[in-house]
């Protein structure tokens, strides 16, 4: 039985392993539960339930099996969550989310974390539980309006002048400390106080609705509320103050609104009896703004009018600037045809209008620019037909003929700039940076910009004013076929060589267009080119209160100040001053601004302050007068002239600059009757930048006469000289000594002077590139042609000495350094008899027409007075005049040509005051004594036959 027994207890376990085995085999709880990937919910303050989009529903496969197919729980992972999951029914898999605390949409607006859901397992106690994946949750606070709105200050006040209306007297602000934009703005303001002459707006700004009258009441008290967008009321009202003060102007005082400027002294106090009233505001901060308006005056301010070259060599730019746009001249004249200013007060400058171009003539600038080189020029250009897409060109190198390929120009298209620049064959045939181009405002603006371009390919940098510019294009392109056609540089406009005519106009002004080549030029440099000779400065600037700001502008045409203590503010702006540092300033007229702006101590513009307009006057400078002064008339040898030296035409050449001026007398009182201001004449140093001697009639012959200077002078003082047939002209700004040296130097020769009697010559300096220019001192150079004797063997064809053929006598008709071919001989030639003979004739006849007048005149006096004669009276009805028939007709014709010279010569007496009293006296005396000796031997003279006048 133990047996029995013992075996049926071993097959029930068998039998039990068996069922468990199946049981494990099935895999009951085979699937995850499922829920959404992504939940939105919104809980309201005070509220625990979620609201959830979509609902939270959990899923599984499983079901309808009992535990693998039920949903036990779900899951919430993050920090700090104040939420939890429940499940409402296992079977359904519906679930609720719900706070486990307080929800305070000030603290937190939103939350967001993930849920998960698992299952029941496969029995009661959960084993095998699967889980589904996770999802994001995000909840959303909902607001409640459960707060007022609060002010943020406990009450405002504000002062305002009697009889002005205020568009804003202050503002009043107040906040919610609710979380939404509904309950959180504020969305109305009320003033609770009746019968008050001021409104408030939605933003809570107080302004007055009518004029207010200091007499009827000085203060104003306003209880004013604020309702959020939820038209909750705030808990308490605030109180506004408004004072109501008696009419006071603020603004500035003690101001000139013409100020006269006087070349020449300095810095000038604009504003010295200044000051700022400001009503009895309490200031705490002022802004004031001073601007010199000085774009109509030359190229945007007042600058050195000399020419650009000079202005360039001042600067310290090396050699090698040539100047495309000279002012016309004899020697360059290729812009005679071009409108300027048509005045020297200012800098010379030309008109574009379009139509107009010039041709750069050959020689004066290199045809292929080579690297580096610099271009500068200043401009003002207008919108002009850059708007219709036109180019218009300020300088274009171009083929002569044939094409029309253009080498190298400067253009500006569409209000931009642009520079081409195509390379010269080489052997590397690659692309190669070719055309730039600057995008800028100043190039439409119809104001004067000063442009540089600094060319070193790759690169070429571009200044504006100073200022640095990148290009915000530039294109490549293969260099330029090798070519033999000549090219032609024009400045306005582009030369078509292939269709011979002018294209691309410029339309606008230029002025200063220079090219220097060789090397770039320095930002030093470009800077002292733009720098104004006028602006704004502070008298005594080290002894200014600290605590005001001070800051310029780089052209010093802008001062801005700010500080917060008005005393110390009118003192600086009284040290506001305005100088000009040229010695003869552009007159004229420079407006003068000051804006200003006061703030109080809620940050807020308290009083409003008009604006100052005025302007200074620069008078005019006294204008000096520059004499030049020396010998003016002279003969030497023709073996001078021909010599390597050559004949100084300048030696005791004076250079003298006065002004005068109106000098009061002293002592003056004024009992006494107003003595008559005295003009004074003061002798004055100053530079010149230019003297031009002239040929006067035929022009310089090359082959046989020219100019001759020490070149290394000219090099020292940095100046240079340009010649032509025409004269010679020596530039660079120095000074009148300095001039006066080099003018010493210049040497007339002509190494062909037998046919040459006389040489007159013209010189003219000027200063500020012919603002002011001196005289016109005229030289006139006789040659002495001396004839060596030679022996005849026959004297039958010798030819005796004392007769001189016409074409041979060498005559000075102003009568000084007379030269005689043979200086041994004592006998005057015929030509000298004639011309003395005539010259007495026509004073003789002077006398005479003179006492003549003079007699009718006191026989009318005379008859009037009951023919008392006290006069003498000239009977000339017999007088007779009797010539020489000897005379030839040579002698005649001589006679005549030379009397035709002599009344010319007279006519132009009054222009040459200037001959020495040494060397007329000398030539009188040489005259005189040939006279005497020849007067018994020559009787080819005129004779008087006086025996029939009566005195």
């Amino acid at each position: 039985m133990n047996f029995i027994r013992c075996k049926l207890s071993a097959s029930l376990a068998w039998l039990l392993l068996t069922v468990l085995s199946g049981v494990s085999a099935g895999k009951v709880n085979k699937h995850k539960p499922w829920i959404e990937t992504t939940y939105h919910g919104i809980v309201t303050e005070n509220d625990i339930t979620v609201l959830l989009d979509p609902p939270l529903i959990a899923l599984d496969k499983d079901a309808p099996l009992r535990y693998a197919g039920e949903i036990c729980g779900f899951r919430i992972h993050g920090q700090n969550v104040p939420f939890e999951a429940v499940v409402v029914d296992k079977t359904t898999g519906e679930g609720v989310i719900r706070s486990i605390e307080k929800m305070d949409c000030e603290l937190q607006k939103e939350y967001t974390f993930t849920i998960q859901a698992y299952d029941c397992g496969e029995g009661p106690d959960g084993g095998n539980m699967k889980k589904s994946h996770k999802a994001n949750v995000h909840i959303q606070v909902n607001d409640v309006n459960e707060y007022s709105p609060v002010f943020k200050e406990k009450s405002y006040k504000a002062t305002i002048i009697e009889g002005k209306n205020y568009d804003s007297i202050l503002r009043v602000e107040a906040i919610d400390a609710d979380c939404s934009p509904q309950f959180s703005q504020i969305c109305s303001y009320e003033i609770v106080t009746p019968d008050v002459p001021f409104t408030i707006d939605k933003d809570g700004y107080i302004k007055s609705s009518e004029k207010i009258n200091y007499g009827k009441d000085r203060q104003y008290k306003l209880a004013v509320t604020a309702y959020d967008c939820g038209k909750k009321r705030s808990t308490e009202d605030v109180l506004v103050k408004i004072n109501i003060k008696p009419t006071c102007k603020p603004g500035w005082q003690g101001w000139s609104k013409r100020i006269e400027y006087e070349p020449g002294t300095g810095s000038l106090a604009l504003f010295p009896s200044m000051h700022l009233e400001t009503c009895d505001e309490p200031i705490t901060s002022i802004e004031a703004t001073v601007e010199l308006e000085t774009s109509h005056i030359g190229k945007g301010c007042d600058r050195d009018t000399y020419s650009e070259k000079s202005l360039h060599r001042l600067c310290g730019a090396s050699s090698g600037t040539v100047d495309l746009l000279p002012s016309p001249s004899s020697i360059t004249n290729w812009t005679v045809g071009l409108p300027t200013d048509n005045g020297h007060d200012s800098d010379q400058v030309f008109e574009f209008n379009g139509t107009q171009a010039v041709k750069i003539p050959e020689g004066v600038l290199t045809t292929n620019l080579k690297e580096p080189f610099t271009i500068s020029v200043w401009m003002r250009h207008g919108p002009g037909s850059s708007v219709h897409g036109e180019k218009e060109t300020v300088l274009c190198n171009s083929d002569k003929r044939e094409m029309n390929r253009h080498h190298y120009s400067l253009y500006v298209h569409n209000c931009r700039l642009v520079f081409l620049f195509r390379q010269t064959p080489s052997e590397n045939e690659n692309f190669r940076p070719a055309e730039f181009h600057w995008k800028l405002d100043q190039a439409c603006d119809k104001e004067w910009h000063h442009y540089v371009l600094n060319v070193d390919i790759p690169t070429v940098a571009l200044y504006v004013d100073g200022v640095s510019y990148d290009p915000f294009l530039v294109t490549e392109d293969y260099p330029l076929h090798q070519s033999k056609i000549e090219t032609q540089l024009v400045v306005g406009a582009c030369w078509q060589g292939g269709e011979f005519r002018m294209t691309q106009f410029f339309q606008g002004n230029l002025a200063g267009l220079m090219i220097r080549t060789g090397k770039i030029e320095s930002k030093k440099v470009i800077d002292c080119l733009y720098t104004c000779k006028e602006g704004l400065d502070l008298l005594d600037s080290e002894n200014l209160d600290k605590g005001v700001m001070v800051h310029f502008n780089p052209t010093q045409s802008v001062v801005s100040m700010e500080g917060d203590d008005i005393e110390n503010f009118d003192r600086s702006m009284q040290h506001v001053s305005y100088l000009n540092s040229r010695q003869f300033p552009t007159p004229g007229i420079r407006r003068l601004k000051i804006t200003t702006t006061v703030k109080c101590f809620n940050e807020e513009t308290c009083i409003t302050v008009p604006d100052v307009e005025g302007y200074v006057m620069v008078l005019q400078p006294d204008e000096p007068k520059i004499s030049l002064s020396g010998i003016d008339h002279f003969a030497r040898a023709a073996s001078e002239f021909e010599s390597n030296e050559g004949v100084p035409l300048f030696p005791e050449l004076k250079i003298v600059s006065t002004i005068t001026r109106e000098v009061e007398p002293e002592g003056e009182d004024e009992d006494e009757p107003t003595v008559q201001e005295s003009m004074v004449s003061e002798e004055i140093m100053h530079n010149l930048d230019t003297c031009e001697v002239s040929v006067l009639g035929d022009e310089l012959n090359a082959e046989q006469e020219s100019f001759e200077v020490d070149q290394s002078q000219l090099r020292q003082r940095g100046m240079e000289m340009s010649n032509s047939s025409t004269g010679m002209t020596i530039t660079g700004v120095d000074t009148m000594a300095n001039y006066e040296e080099m003018l010493h130097l210049i040497r007339y020769r002509n190494w062909n002077s037998e046919s040459l009697f006389e040489r007159k010559f013209k010189l003219v300096c000027s200063e500020l590139n012919g603002r002011y220019a001196s005289n016109e001192f005229k030289v006139e150079v006789n040659v002495i042609h001396t004839a060596n004797p030679v022996e005849h063997p026959n004297h039958v064809l010798a030819q005796p000495q004392f007769v001189h053929p016409v074409h041979h006598a060498s005559v000075d008709l102003s009568g000084h350094n007379l030269a005689n071919p043979h200086p041994s001989s004592v006998v005057p030639s015929a030509a000298t008899i004639v011309i003395v003979v005539c010259v007495s004739f026509l004073v003789f006849m002077i006398i005479l027409g003179v006492f003549r007048i003079r007699a009718a005149h006191q026989r009318t006096m005379r008859d009037q007075e009951n023919g008392k004669e006290n006069e003498m009276d000239w009977d000339d009805s017999a007088l007779t005049i009797t010539v020489n028939p000897m005379e030839t007709y040579e002698d005649q014709h001589s006679s005549e040509d030379e009397e035709e010279e002599e009344e010319e010569e007279s006519e132009e007496g009054d222009e040459e005051d200037d001959i020495t009293s040494a060397e007329s006296e000398s030539s009188e005396e040489e005259e005189g004594e040939q006279e005497d000796q020849q007067n018994v031997n020559r009787q080819q003279q005129l004779e008087w036959d006086d025996s029939t006048l009566t005195y």
